[in-house]
């Protein structure tokens, strides 16, 4: 390397002055994206009857998102790298900007699910771009302690904010306000991000685009998530299902092997084959699985079993949120550079996991102060205190040209995470619910009565589930995550400490 070369990124090893700010707009941005998640699910049944969409597509305004989303997100993070940070930050977010203003003005099914596969395809731009900015321009370990921990709450608070924000704008104005919500969020993070943001420079990746490496993640991707969505509705012994997971299996291998051997691979494996990094990504992957089933069980519990309206289920959502502000800021943040990740992950994950585990005990007359109330909390704060951390290690000892693509990793696990959470968790309570009204229904004293006790035990049998994969996860975090605490010094992937710890397993193979 030559001088020049290597001098370049000293220029920049004094802090940004607007890093604080632009922290700002990175936030509100990653905000819309989360809640985006969730808001429309409330809203779904009033645009269903608007514009005249089958129950058989209805599920497709969920997965046209989920799909372009996930399947482009190691594409977005890629162009991020190649681009740069910043200018992909801000068009992701006005292509959001505008494909949410097409899906609240919709006429139809096909202009309602084409707005909602634009609005996945710029999220999967600007969620790796705003993840990155972060890992190269927050390199204190104390400031990046907290930067995280800021980011780390929004990113698990987000999706139960949505369903408050859902709510409400559903019942007091009409569904088309839950995608013309995000205009004015996206309007003002682009804007503070071009006057705010000072890219670091000597951190883009300027090699060509591994084109073969963008084709196979994106179909792979799209398979794997389409074959779990399809799973949930149609089984999972269906044709189509299972053709999907087989295609999804030989895509995904065929990208690991074209990135093995291409010289400018779309995901270097130096970023994933880490055991740190490899460790926080499936940790972060399984805990979202028992999350996004959560949500949509006590969701339905709130609504079907107990009468509660949109704005009241979101409200009940709260004390999640709090916890989960509460374990990422407080303790996550001011804990990180004093213990090693694994003793806030593992444990932050077994916390969450004993929270899921009071809400086995939930029975049709449970009280919400009672029993959901603390279980919610104890979630938040095991979440929070967790997820902080994994954000924060999942990007330090990257090299900076590395940045967005190992950023995409954290979307993607979180993103297929939830795909099969949501698919797997509600089939195993469909199929404990059927079993139950069979087995019942000899002596049920009323059908509507026998209907919501099924409900409810399919609810606890799938959360058990959640509390064995929360464990799983926790033990994960705790084997393979054996980094010690950061230094307080420079964290970039130029530094040292951390920086070599963690690559010295990737040159060494």
């Amino acid at each position: 390397m030559s001088k020049t070369a290597q001098a370049a990124p000293a220029q920049d090893l004094g802090p940004d002055p607007s890093r604080w700010k632009a922290l700002a707009f990175i936030a509100l941005a990653q905000l819309m994206v989360v809640l985006d998640a969730t808001i429309v699910n409330i809203a779904l049944p009033s645009a269903q009857t608007d514009l005249g969409i089958s129950d058989g597509n209805k599920q497709w305004v969920i997965t046209a998102y989920a799909l372009a989303f996930g399947g482009l997100l190691l594409f977005g993070g890629r162009i991020a790298d190649l681009w740069g940070r910043k200018r992909t930050f801000v068009v992701g977010l006005l292509g959001f900007a505008a494909a949410s203003a097409l899906g609240g003005a919709a006429t139809g099914e096909a202009m309602l699910l084409g707005s909602r596969a634009l609005q996945g395809a710029f999220g999967a731009l600007l969620a790796p771009a705003a993840l990155s900015l972060l890992a190269v321009m927050f390199t204190d370990a104390k400031e990046r302690a907290k930067a995280f921990g800021i980011y780390g709450a929004i990113a698990g608070g987000g999706g139960a904010v949505g369903l408050i924000l859902g709510g409400f704008l559903t019942e007091y104005l009409n569904w088309r306000w839950t995608f013309f919500v995000n205009i004015p969020f996206a309007i003002v993070a682009a804007a503070g991000a071009y006057f705010v943001i000072r890219e670091p420079s000597g951190t883009r990746n300027r090699s060509p685009l591994d084109v073969p490496g963008v084709v196979l993640s994106t179909l792979g991707l799209v398979a794997l998530v389409y074959g779990f969505t399809r799973a949930e509705s149609a089984g999972w012994s269906d044709t189509l299902t299972v053709s999907m997971f087989v295609s999804a299996a030989v895509l995904l291998i065929a990208f690991v092997v074209t990135e093995a051997k291409v010289k400018n691979p779309l995901l270097p494996l130096r970023v994933v084959t880490n055991r740190n990094r490899g460790g926080v990504y499936l940790s972060l992957g399984l805990a979202i699985i028992a999350m996004f089933g959560l949500f949509l069980f006590l969701t339905y519990y709130l609504q079907v079993v107990k009468g509660y309206s949109p704005v009241k289920t979101g409200f009940a959502f709260l004390p999640m949120i709090a916890g989960m502000i509460t374990g990422s800021t407080q303790i996550g943040a001011r804990l990180m550079t004093r213990v090693a990740p694994r003793l806030l992950m593992g444990p932050g994950f077994l916390t969450a996991g004993v929270g899921m585990l009071i809400l086995t005990q939930l029975q049709i007359d449970t009280s919400y102060a009672g029993l959901i109330l603390p279980a919610q909390i104890l979630l938040g704060l095991g979440m929070g205190t967790a997820f902080m951390p994994a954000m924060s290690l999942a990007t330090i000892g990257v090299e900076p040209r590395d940045a967005g693509v190992a950023s995409a990793m954290v979307n993607t696990s979180q993103q297929v995470g939830g795909a099969i959470g949501t698919a797997l968790l509600n089939t195993i309570a469909a199929s404990a619910t059927t079993a139950y009204v069979t087995s019942h229904a000899a002596g049920a004293k009323s059908v509507e009565l026998l209907k919501l006790q099924a409900m409810v035990h399919g609810f606890t049998s799938a959360i058990w589930w959640a509390v064995g994969i929360l464990v799983v996860a926790s033990a994960i975090a705790f084997t393979l995550v054996n980094t010690g605490r950061p230094d307080t010094g420079s964290l970039t992937g130029d530094g040292e400490g951390v920086e070599d710890e963690l690559r010295v397993p990737v040159v060494a193979h």
